[in-house]
């Protein structure tokens, strides 16, 4: 009699931060467990509905959304969606039949996650960021597993459920063999010039590419490429403002890099936001950076994370209502500095860990038991 293939439910979405760590885990499952199926769930619209099946994984959609802080008519639909959503995943899970299941926050992995613990299906999730996310925090009295990337998470959650594993992520930047030279040829980037990655999360931030159009000219000027992905909200504006200031040579505007191990391999510096997962890949890469957080994000968890790594003098921080005044002095001052910049990765190396998807793994096969 032939032995049944393992089955592995995965699910997290609504941004980067959810959706790639998904994948990482997944990859290295299939790593370990090579006959293994697999199964992505999602919210219906969201960019994951996209992105799992580039990773080549099967996803299906649900019909949720977060619910508004505020008083917003986009509540009225909630309590609809969210029963919609608990029944699927409840058909989801007797049609799959999985050994386990496995969420990385937003908000589809909350139906999933809490049905596949009522089901008494072993459950796991993940939470990156120094702060817990509202699903997370709701699942976390069901499920079986709770990792975490950073220390001290205790004061949030069960501590016997606790397992400090790290930030997983994508093999194809942990693993990447691209050199500077192919990376640039990709993006049409002159290799001679020093090359300024901008990533404000998957969906964009409008307080980076504020700065960035604020200081573009100067920041030219000064001989810099600009890598620039906008997200989707500020791509034409983007776009219109390079046309407009004849820099088509010098800025290269993309709403989303799919291909982020090649945009690592072009840049020499990058300004980003500080969520979980771009700070992991940040030192995975060993890149000199500056961090803009997003002053909204919870408990200011964002300015958390950028500062583990500012304290040890290993990035800079700049926070986001001074960027568009200082953002050229902070890139002229320290990133065109090869002594000052090179200071910055050779610190950010003593954060770089590499194991964080496989101690993941090794959860996920302790619930399987």
């Amino acid at each position: 009699m032939s032995k049944r293939k393992l089955k592995i439910l995965l699910s997290g979405g609504g941004t980067g931060g959810h959706i790639f760590p998904a994948v990482a885990i997944a990859d290295g499952l299939k790593e370990k467990f090579a006959d293994a199926e697999f199964l992505f769930v999602g919210a219906k619209g969201r960019m994951e509905m996209e992105k799992v099946p580039q990773s080549g994984y099967k996803i299906v959609g649900l019909w949720i959304s977060g619910i508004q802080r505020k008083l917003d008519i986009r509540n009225i639909s909630f309590p609809f969606k969210l029963i919609s959503s608990l029944w699927k995943a409840l058909g989801i899970i007797r049609n799959f039949k999985p050994d386990v299941a496995i969420g990385t926050g937003g908000y589809a992995s909350g139906p999933l996650l809490y049905m596949a613990a009522r089901k008494k299906v072993p459950t796991l999730i993940l939470e990156q960021n120094s702060y817990p996310g509202i699903t997370n925090k709701l699942l976390a009295k069901k499920v079986n597993t709770i990792c975490v990337a950073t220390p001290g998470m205790e004061k949030y959650f069960d501590k016997e459920k606790l397992v400090i594993t790290g930030s997983p992520i994508r093999d194809r930047i942990t693993n990447s063999k691209i050199t500077r030279k192919e990376a640039c040829e990709f993006f049409n980037l002159d290799t001679e010039k020093s090359i300024m990655l901008i990533i404000g999360g998957s969906q964009g931030a409008r307080g980076i590419n504020l700065a960035v159009a604020a200081n573009i000219k100067q920041l030219c000027d000064n001989g810099i490429q600009i890598l620039w992905q906008t997200g989707i909200n500020y791509f034409e504006e983007a776009l219109e403002l390079v046309k407009s200031n004849g820099l088509e040579d010098s800025v290269f505007v993309h709403k989303f890099i799919m291909e982020m191990e090649m945009a690592y391999a072009a840049c020499d510096f990058i300004v980003s936001r500080s969520g979980a997962i771009a700070l992991a890949e940040i030192v995975q890469v060993e890149k000199a950076c500056i961090f803009i957080p997003l002053p909204s994000a919870a408990e200011d968890h964002q300015t958390k994370n950028a500062l583990t790594l500012v304290n040890g003098n290993a990035a800079l921080l700049l926070k986001e209502k001074e960027a568009v005044d200082s953002l050229f002095t902070m890139v002229n001052d320290v990133m065109l500095d090869k002594n000052k910049k090179q200071n910055l990765i050779s610190n950010i190396r003593k954060f770089k860990t590499t194991n964080a998807t496989q101690n993941i793994v090794d959860e996920v096969i302790k619930l399987i038991g």
